[in-house]
């Protein structure tokens, strides 16, 4: 058993007294230290998560430890905050870290490493980022000078240790983070390979949202009697997420995709699909149409995935095409939509795809397409998460309804149509054309802004309460009596 110091003895003790499920716990209550409990205030937090209530007194007692959270639930701080404390005393020494934390992608790692430095500025700990893409000489340099904590991505901590650039004899803590994602990448040989060159005396905690087998078997090899910690039923979808699936032909669905844009009152939204090439034809499809999209994909180098999230965080863009690189490494504020333009092939990516909105509380609505070849991935989706997804309907619609001025008669609207009478007015000549009442007429033919597509023509029409504001799109009458 290792030895720690009174202070750190003394609140572990103290944690253990407060109960699990204590209302209204705040983050003193847990047990660590002053300098720690400024941090976390002046980053905005008053009251810890369940998972964090529950893990932070379990980590500061220095047991192994396993974490069953859905994502979005605090569970990067769960493990981060005690660590900092633990880590306070000690000393930093050449080529040997002092703790260890995998991640399955370089966008994880990265916001790991963001929450360190967050709640870590009161504390003299140095920290090194492992990822691939990026320059490998600064890495490097930065394990010659001692690190306290190593965030790394399995690939480039094998690639430098068999260069012999560093030494995992001497790290005491190790964490384990998404282990179900770094089994569907195929990181469990290197992380077995990594624990076995790890100390036998170390504390180990393995966090993930589902627990497969092989992951179950990973922890009874790695870890020595540990906590299991579940806040909620594995796979089970957020609360705070209202989910829909839509039934639509695949030719059909950037139409419904624009559509959904349009109308559900998106402030900001990460679009998912299956493959790098939807990813890039969906962004570029969206830009044309005059959304501010942006992308992020696998075949993206690291400078110019770094930067697509800046600008989304940044809101310089407000929504964000994405392959599953980013469905666990995403942790953006307020993003209020997740669409799946493709069905997840792997049920547990649904999870982690729609688990980017409904984030710290918030509230969010996670669209599913789903196409005729998908219907076994639903099926699969919908048994993981134990929950019927529901078909989205025309209950569900957020269009806002605008009162027509008083006095003046209901226009008649073409319902389902995919091109507007006046696009299909713009190829024929003005002589050849049918009579009609003009669309506007307080507003000369000549002065008439730019064309624009055909819903948003129809949207800026009133229409009586009660009516659709804008054409009925063919979706919501599938599934529906």
């Amino acid at each position: 058993m290792r030895h720690r110091c009174e202070g750190e003895f003394t609140r572990g003790l103290y944690a253990s007294r407060y109960p699990e499920n204590r209302k209204h716990m705040n983050f003193a209550d847990l047990g660590l230290s002053p300098e720690l409990l400024k941090a976390v205030e002046a980053a905005g937090y008053s009251e810890p998560t369940p998972i964090q209530a529950q893990a932070i007194p379990a980590v500061l007692m220095m047991r192994d430890m396993i974490g069953i959270a859905q994502t979005g639930t605090g569970k990067t701080a769960s493990f981060v905050l005690p660590m900092i404390d633990i880590l306070a005393n000690g000393r930093r020494r050449a080529l040997m870290p002092r703790s260890l934390i995998l991640e399955p992608t370089r966008e994880l790692a990265a916001q790991v490493a963001e929450n360190f430095e967050k709640y870590g500025k009161n504390h003299d700990l140095r920290m090194a980022l492992l990822i691939g893409g990026v320059q490998m000489g600064d890495q490097v340099k930065a394990l010659n000078e001692g690190v306290d904590v190593l965030i790394a991505t399995p690939g480039r901590l094998m690639d430098l240790f068999e260069r012999g650039k560093i030494l995992l004899n001497g790290c005491e803590l190790l964490v384990i983070d998404e282990a179900d994602r770094m089994l569907d990448m195929g990181f469990i040989p290197d992380i077995e390979f990594i624990c076995s060159k790890l100390p036998e005396t170390r504390q180990t905690m393995l966090f993930s949202a589902t627990m497969p087998p092989p992951i179950e078997k990973l922890a009874k090899t790695f870890l020595s009697n540990p906590k299991r910690i579940e806040v909620n039923r594995a796979a089970s979808a957020n609360e705070n997420i209202t989910a829909f699936k839509i039934n639509v032909k695949s030719r059909a669905k950037r139409e419904t995709l624009r559509w959904l844009l349009q109308h559900d009152h998106v402030e900001t939204a990460i679009i998912f699909a299956n493959r790098k090439t939807t990813v890039r034809e969906l962004n570029k499809s969206l830009q044309s149409h005059g959304f501010a999209s942006g992308e992020i994909h696998g075949d993206m180098d690291q400078t110019s995935r770094i930067r697509e999230l800046e600008r989304f965080k940044a809101g310089e863009i407000n929504i964000l095409v994405a392959s599953d690189v980013a469905a666990r490494g995403l942790d953006v504020k307020g993003v209020s939509h997740v669409f799946n333009f493709d069905t997840p092939w792997h049920p547990d990516d649904y999870v982690h795809r729609v688990g980017r909105t409904g984030r710290a509380g918030a509230k969010g609505r996670a669209f599913t397409f789903v196409a005729e070849e998908d219907g076994e991935a639903i099926a699969n989706v919908e048994k993981l998460t134990k929950t019927k997804i529901p078909v989205f309907g025309k209950g569900d619609v957020r269009v806002e309804l605008v009162e027509k001025p008083a006095g003046s008669a209901p226009e008649e609207k073409p319902a389902g149509r995919s091109r507007s009478r006046d696009e299909r007015d713009e190829e024929t000549p003005r002589e050849d054309r049918p009579a009609r009442k003009p669309r506007r007429e307080k507003e000369p033919r000549e002065e008439r802004k730019p064309a624009r597509s055909a819903r948003q023509d129809e949207q800026d029409d009133p229409v009586p309460a009660g009516e659709w504001n804008g054409p009925r799109p063919g979706f919501l009458d599938v599934g529906l009596g």
